[in-house]
């Protein structure tokens, strides 16, 4: 198996209006690469954002079938994590890395 490398690990923040609620509470979501799990999602956050994880989630969204005019398709599936951060941290998803 191929090594994930840090930057590839986690795809992109995933911004919807649960995930806004969510982010009082110190917790961001982010779209993971299917192959990593807890402990290098951890590192990867830690390494990238300069912040303290206590707690990660992971949720694995499944595929669905969908009917648009008649046809059917498949919308893929892929893997979430809610990452929870030390009292008085946050991430900044506006700036970028």
């Amino acid at each position: 198996m191929k090594k994930i490398n840090y930057i590839d690990s986690i795809i992109h923040p995933i911004i919807t209006e649960k995930a806004t609620i969510i982010s009082e509470q110190n917790k961001t979501v982010f779209k993971v690469h299917d192959k990593a799990n807890k402990k290098i999602i951890k590192k990867n956050i830690e390494k990238l954002f300069k912040v303290n994880v206590i707690k990660i989630n992971i949720i694995n969204q499944k595929s669905k079938i969908k009917t648009r005019q008649g046809k059917k398709s498949l919308k893929s599936g892929y893997k979430k994590a809610i990452i929870t951060l030390k009292k008085g941290q946050s991430i900044d998803l506006t700036t970028g890395i």
